[in-house]
């Protein structure tokens, strides 16, 4: 990374920039005001006057690049459901409502990669402030798309769909917090030339699953269990032979002893 941001223009969107490149790398509990000003060209007394700290620096970060994306899933989810009408949503319709905006806003953006980055920042960022914030200003939103994934999947107990949905989006926002959007379009994309559409279905077709999934049936648990038998045993082969190999030729370990003797 530079050691000064390269926009010129006011001293508060130099701020702004840097606080969210250091934030998208570091997350909010490892950058410091001072790397944020040093990367800005500017001081603490500007991180004070324009926001009063570095709390309200990053809730004018999130407000700007936030408040819209959300605002837009909401109108599209309502379309949505005006089209689907009484069919309803599935709940692949239910996650396009969700990613469809963040991949129109990131193509409309200069650097649309930082943007989808911030994205999986925000999500997976572990520090209070962040959760806070997001349950605080954002959880209208949430509860309106919990509802949509409810109706799109009556079977599932609105606890246990919290769980996926919690699951789903932390592994969606860990793989966006790392990745380059080229490089996790070309991923998805395997080589060929495909529509936005087809990108994200393939995407979608990926975290499904999570949500649709049978939770534990019998073969599955069944193969589990196998495999956590298979592990024991193998643990055990491991332990013995370390055993053996610390005793003199013809010594036998403390269970092989009694295994003998019983």
């Amino acid at each position: 990374m530079s050691t000064k941001i390269l926009n010129a223009g006011h001293t508060k969107a130099r701020l702004l920039e840097a606080a969210e490149a250091l934030f998208v790398e570091h997350g909010f509990e490892a950058m410091s005001l001072r790397q944020i000003t040093t990367l800005a060209g500017t001081n603490l007394a500007a991180v004070n006057y324009h926001f009063g700290g570095k709390e309200g620096l990053m809730q004018a970060l999130l407000h700007a690049r936030l408040d819209r994306l959300n605002q837009e899933r909401l109108r599209l989810l309502a379309a949505c459901e005006r089209q689907y009408g009484d069919a309803g949503l599935d709940a692949s319709a239910v996650l396009s409502a969700l990613f469809v905006p963040a991949l129109r806003m990131s193509r409309a953006s200069e650097d649309g990669s930082g943007f989808v980055r911030l994205l999986g920042r925000v999500y997976s960022d572990p520090s209070p402030f962040v959760r806070n914030y997001l349950r605080e200003h954002y959880q209208p939103i949430f509860g309106r798309f919990f509802e949509a994934f409810a109706r799109a999947l009556p079977q599932v107990s609105r606890n246990e769909l919290g769980m996926r949905l919690h699951l789903c989006l932390k592994a969606l926002s860990g793989l966006l917090a790392g990745e380059k959007l080229d490089e996790l379009i070309a991923s998805l994309c395997m080589g060929e030339k495909v529509s936005d559409a087809l990108m994200l279905a393939r995407l979608i077709s990926l975290l499904s699953p999570t949500l649709t999934a049978p939770f534990g049936d019998d073969e599955q648990i069944a193969q589990v269990e196998r495999v956590v038998l298979l592990a024991d045993a193998a643990a055990a082969a491991a332990d013995a032979q370390a055993v053996n190999a610390g005793k003199p030729a013809g010594v036998l370990p403390p269970w092989a002893v009694e295994t003998v003797e019983a």
